[in-house]
C-alpha cells in the first residue's frame, strides 16, 4: 500500500479503510468496495483517494467506472484522482486522459447504448429527450395537428 502522511493525512479512519480496501504490497487489486454515506460525510474525497491508490497500485484506469449524476461533480472527481495520484507519484494527465469511464450515469448510459445500438436495432445516431425537448416537440405536434391558437409558431 502506498500509505504516505501526505496523502491519508485528510481522511479519518474509515475514509482510509476504504481507500486502501483490498489493495497489497504485490499490486494485486482485491474486490470492488461499495460506500454508502451521508451528505457531507467526505464520500467525493473518499473515492477520488479509493480511484487514486487503486491506479497507483495497479489496477488499469481504463477499467475503472466512477459515475456521479452531475457533469461538474464528475469533472472534478476526474480533476481530484489526478491532483491524488500527482501525489502519490504518478503524472497526472495519464491518470484523467486514461479515465475513460468517468462521468454522469446519463452520460456512461448514452455512450453504452450508442456502443451497443446494433445489437439493440437502435440507430446509433439517436436522440435522447429531456423534458424541456419533449414538451417542444408535443408543443409542435399540437400545432402541426391544428389544437394551436396560432397560425404559425416560430421554433424555440
Amino acid at each position: 500500500m502506498l500509505a504516505t502522511a501526505t496523502y491519508l493525512d485528510e481522511l479519518n479512519p474509515e475514509q482510509c479503510r476504504a481507500v486502501e480496501h483490498g489493495t497489497s504490497h504485490d499490486c494485486t487489486i482485491g474486490p470492488p468496495l461499495l460506500v454508502i454515506a451521508g451528505a457531507g460525510s467526505g464520500k467525493t474525497n473518499t473515492l477520488a483517494h479509493r480511484v487514486a491508490n487503486l491506479i497507483v497500485n495497479g489496477a488499469a484506469s481504463s477499467r475503472i467506472l466512477l459515475m456521479t449524476f452531475l457533469r461538474r461533480a464528475a469533472a472534478e472527481m476526474t480533476r481530484r484522482v489526478a491532483r491524488i495520484a500527482a501525489k502519490l507519484g504518478r503524472n497526472s494527465s495519464p491518470v484523467s486522459d486514461s479515465l475513460a469511464w468517468a462521468g454522469t450515469f446519463h452520460a456512461i448510459g448514452a455512450r453504452l447504448l450508442r456502443e451497443y445500438a446494433e445489437r439493440m436495432e437502435l440507430d446509433p445516431g439517436f436522440t435522447i429527450h429531456d423534458h424541456e425537448d419533449s414538451a417542444e416537440l408535443m408543443n409542435q405536434v399540437r400545432h402541426e395537428q391544428g389544437f394551436s391558437k396560432t397560425v404559425e409558431r416560430p421554433p424555440r
